[in-house]
């Protein structure tokens, strides 16, 4: 009979574990929090330049 393989499922058949799986220590390290804050700021800022130079 044939041999049977060890199924991953469709994370496996995507790539998508090989591309987590090989995570570097070189990568650098971003706090969740930093995310998080960087992206309210983002949109402060981008309401602020909504309301100073409104689209006519």
């Amino acid at each position: 009979m044939a041999e049977q393989k060890q199924g991953g499922g469709f994370q496996s058949a995507a790539g998508l574990m090989r591309y987590f799986d090989e995570e570097e220590d070189k990568s650098p390290k971003i706090d969740h929090r930093a995310v998080i804050i960087l992206a309210f700021i983002v949109v402060i800022v981008v309401e602020i330049a909504k309301w100073q130079w409104p689209v006519q």
